[in-house]
């Protein structure tokens, strides 16, 4: 009997503390919310991929500043999106990545897509984190 007890002891130990240390140091990847896709992933796919489309959810203004915009991205505000989304029916076969400024609208038009039957992801962070990575963006000519 004490021998049993000492196996569960050490059974909890071994894989509570691994369990506690998974908690701490997630792996990369293992947070993200079904349908995500990272900056760097998205890179890769829109670079070698004819597949893909990219869809701008934030608004005609942000899609002009100085942020910039992901190379040949479809604008579509996400206010717009449910009155719009036939526009994108010809993608219906294709990857479509969604973005918007740090994830939150394009989390919402993925969801929306995704119930439409579209086959999409968001892009985590968004136009904000491709930035910080220093990833290449298109920039409309100034008026």
């Amino acid at each position: 009997m004490k021998q049993i007890f000492i196996a569960a002891f050490a059974f909890t130990i071994l894989f509570g503390v691994d369990l506690v240390a998974e908690t701490l140091t997630p792996d990369q990847g293992k947070d993200k919310q079904p349908g995500a896709i990272s900056t760097k992933e998205t890179q890769k796919l829109e670079k070698k991929e004819s597949d893909v489309v990219l869809l701008d959810v934030r608004t005609p203004e942000e899609y002009n500043s100085e942020t910039g915009h992901l190379k040949n991205a479809v604008l579509i505000p996400v206010q717009e999106l449910e009155r719009r989304v036939g526009e994108l029916e010809k993608y219906k076969d294709k990857t479509i990545i969604a973005y918007c400024r740090t994830g939150r609208r394009s989390g919402t038009a993925t969801e929306f897509l995704m119930k439409k039957g579209f086959k999409v992801l968001n892009m985590e962070g968004g136009i904000v984190k491709w930035n910080e990575e220093k990833l290449p963006v298109q920039k409309s000519a100034k008026k």
